[in-house]
């Protein structure tokens, strides 16, 4: 429990002591000096959730580290088993990243201030049209040089199986042509078990395939692409369960 309470502690303190630095960021921004902006917001959001997961006391290990393209945008697809997801992949992946999240997120006092400045992009699964036009966002996101990460289960599971994939879920790739790098999360669901709050130490792998290139025609039927980024990740689970 005392981890428990020290991770919230840390959470909260830590993104009061960012306010300055957001206020930087947004001068910045005004001023239209974009690649300064973008360099402060990647170091302080990865340092940030790097030291949330340290907290949890989970160990991570990233595997094929090696199979990310340098110099380009490319979108990661990875499963969804728990909530330090996104911090696991932010913290630990030294290649800058925004994330497709849900609309829920905007609601987050500080949180989504900076999730603005990464050029995330909130889906609203209530609402066709402005689901619509955050995936139009998205791709501009890609096309303009900027990664991105999608959870296409668009839940996090409740057991650590992977779920079905939503579709149309990489429309963001075959759209604007970078490739898919797949990634394979495994044991992050046991940091904090859904419905709960309560943060205990985990072992997590972050397994890293071989990136993918969009085809031509890909764009107008993404069924056997899926398909293809699907049966990679849960390649990967059910090795990982086997050799446990």
């Amino acid at each position: 429990m005392f981890r428990t309470i020290r991770w919230f502690i840390y959470f909260w303190y830590s993104l009061i002591s960012l306010i300055p630095d957001v206020k930087k960021v947004k001068k910045l921004d005004e001023q239209g000096d974009i690649a300064q902006k973008d360099q402060i917001v990647y170091e302080k959001a990865s340092n940030w959730a790097k030291t949330l997961v340290e907290l949890s006391g989970a160990n991570v290990n990233i595997i094929g580290e090696e199979n990310i393209p340098k110099d380009e945008a490319v979108l990661f697809v990875s499963n969804h088993q728990g909530s330090f997801d996104i911090p696991i992949l932010l913290g630990f992946i030294k290649k800058p990243k925004a994330f497709v999240a849900k609309e829920e997120l905007r609601k987050f006092p500080f949180i989504s201030k900076w999730m603005e400045y990464m050029n995330c992009i909130f889906l609203n699964r209530s609402n066709n049209r402005e689901s619509i036009k955050a995936i139009k966002q998205g791709i501009n996101n890609l096309r303009q040089g900027y990664s991105m990460v999608i959870f296409p289960e668009g839940t996090r599971s409740e057991d650590g199986k992977l779920g079905e994939f939503k579709p149309g879920a990489l429309k963001l790739a075959t759209k604007s042509k970078v490739r898919i790098v797949p990634i394979t999360i495994s044991g992050s669901n046991n940091i904090m078990k859904k419905g709960s709050f309560i943060i205990s130490p985990a072992e997590v792998d972050v397994m890293i395939s071989k990136a993918i290139e969009i085809e031509e025609g890909m764009d107008k039927d993404t069924k056997s692409l899926t398909e293809n980024i699907r049966n990679i990740i849960n390649d990967n689970l059910e090795y990982k369960e086997k050799n446990i």
